[in-house]
């Protein structure tokens, strides 16, 4: 018990650090997916001010206009943009990167139009947002600690793009974003806009993954990362959410009921496949090493790979436990179906059983036949279960048996 209350002191702690370091930085005025998480409970809207646990002042938000209840929202201590997103991104080489984070560091591998960037949580777990763009489309991509939920969407609505910031509000634990334009209101878990004149919108969802800079760079060795100067001043490398990923802990700031079916933070691969959420635990990856889902057209292949740092765990996120890393693919690569397995030895290689290539985690093919092709990747997350189950309520979870 008195573990928890140091934990929460600590989260309290960083979530009001992260609000209150100077900055200097001010704001900003594809390929079609389904949504991981777009299935949530039927909600009842309610616009009793005596209910709301967070503020309504200096929004210009339509509160009157909701798809879910208000009264569902909590302040996460920081106000509006409180947490700085990042809205004039600066990056830096992957040689420039890893002179100041380990390989094993966890990094939003993101390609969009042929251009790759690696985004490291060790800036991310400070800003939560950054605004970009990537092979000439404008993009946005998010990290919520709370949730560990690195999503990335395409930040264009109805010719319009957006702009992205941090309201401090939370539901279900997750972060509640907000566009510039119209102070709508969103959820990041969904990319559904809740609040606000935009209510019933989404953001389509754009491919991206958690993996380790030393994979990234493997398989982007061209690419660039996003840089450390960013205009604010914080701990970068370091997490203010120590020991926070302990599977069996209850979330922080989350009232909701935790589906009991996993311990409320074991990892897991989240995706929907032929419009039904599946949730694979890490657990089950990391004694596979593959996994096949679904029937073509639909089948789809998971892979884990160890090397990859938890972001949540240590002081230092560059000694943070290896928790490994996920990749979604389609099964097909040089106008051939492909299935995969993980021979029996300690290497954890990746093989297809067509022609014994070799595959990364990032689905590129790094020896045998295939050489150099790629899978084409899917849309998934790598949540905490209580999160996902959240706004997935009716999740199957896979477990190989």
């Amino acid at each position: 018990m008195n573990t928890m209350r140091a934990t929460v002191a600590a989260l309290v702690a960083a979530l009001f650090l992260a609000a209150c370091s100077p900055s200097g930085n001010g704001g900003l005025g594809s390929a079609a997916a389904t949504p991981p998480g777009s299935i949530r409970p039927t909600l009842v809207p309610t616009l009793d001010s005596s209910n709301l646990r967070f503020s309504t002042s200096g929004w210009a938000t339509d509160f009157s206009t909701t798809s879910v209840d208000l009264a569902e929202f909590l302040s996460g201590g920081p106000g509006k943009d409180g947490i700085p997103a990042i809205d004039r991104p600066k990056f830096e080489s992957l040689a420039d990167a890893a002179s100041w984070i380990d390989p094993e560091s966890p990094v939003i591998s993101v390609e969009v139009g042929g251009q790759s960037r690696a985004y490291p949580l060790a800036i991310l777990i400070w800003h939560e947002i950054v605004n970009d763009t990537l092979g000439g489309v404008p993009i946005v991509v998010t990290f919520c600690p709370l949730c560990h939920t690195a999503l990335v969407f395409d930040r264009q609505l109805d010719g319009t793009v957006h702009d992205f910031g941090t309201t401090g509000n939370l539901r279900f634990s997750d972060l509640v974003m907000y566009d510039r334009q119209t102070e709508t209101w969103w959820q990041q878990a969904t990319g559904q806009a809740i609040v606000g004149r935009l209510t019933g919108s989404k953001l389509t969802f754009l491919p991206a993954q958690l993996v380790s800079l030393a994979e990234f760079t493997a398989a982007h060795p061209g690419a660039d990362s996003l840089s450390r100067d960013t205009g604010f001043s914080r701990s970068y490398g370091e997490n203010p959410y120590v020991g926070y990923d302990q599977a069996d802990q209850k979330p922080f700031l989350y009232d909701g009921v935790v589906d009991g079916r996993l311990a409320p933070k074991e990892r897991v691969v989240t995706l929907e496949l032929a419009n039904e959420p599946i949730a694979v635990p890490y657990t089950v990856l990391m004694s596979m090493g593959v996994v096949e889902l679904g029937t073509d057209p639909d089948r789809i292949v998971v892979f884990w790979a160890p090397g990859t740092r938890s972001a949540l765990d240590s002081a230092a996120i560059d000694g943070g436990r290896d928790v490994g890393s996920s990749g979604v693919f389609k099964p097909s690569a040089a106008g051939r179906s492909l299935t995969f397995s993980r021979p029996d030895d300690t290497s954890n290689r990746i093989v297809d059983n067509e022609t014994g290539s070799t595959w990364s985690v990032t689905g590129r093919a790094t020896a045998g036949p295939l050489e150099g092709q790629s899978l084409e990747p899917v849309v998934h997350g790598d949540h905490f279960w209580f999160a996902w189950a959240a706004f997935a309520p009716g999740t199957t979870i896979w477990t190989g048996k």
